[in-house]
């Protein structure tokens, strides 16, 4: 087994002590970790207003944090989506299901109070490929 942090500059600087995310190599199989994205602007560090540009920006960030690690959306085997309000759900959703295509990701939806920066929305992705 081996592993790699990954940085991308198109997306958020991590919060804390984390990566953005870890590439973890099994035998053929590669594997991408990603730390949980809320919908800050990488230019800005602002979080963008309402559930709908968030969900947006966070998938963007997710996008480009995949990217760095040689993955896209489109390996997602399992999100988590963490809410501020679960009343919130069906506008997060209209904007999730256009990330996505099928066979859809796996994914759990939990409420979750006090996200960082007070943000509406957190995913967070596991995505996989065949090995290099």
């Amino acid at each position: 087994m081996s592993r790699a942090a990954v940085a991308s500059a198109d997306a958020p600087k991590a919060l804390g002590p984390y990566s953005q995310a870890q590439v973890v190599q099994f035998g053929a199989a590669r594997f991408c970790y990603t730390a949980g994205q809320v919908g800050l602007d990488p230019k800005s560090g602002q979080l963008v207003e309402g559930i709908g540009p968030q969900t947006k920006q966070v998938l963007a960030n997710l996008d480009a944090v995949l990217g760095a690690a040689g993955f896209t959306l489109a390996d997602t085997v399992k999100t988590t989506v963490f809410l501020a309000d679960m009343a919130e759900f069906d506008a997060m959703n209209k904007v999730y299901e256009t990330a996505f295509r099928a066979p859809y990701p796996a994914r759990s939806t939990v409420a979750a109070a006090g996200l960082p920066k007070d943000a509406r929305v957190e995913i967070e992705i596991v995505a996989a490929r065949p090995g290099l």
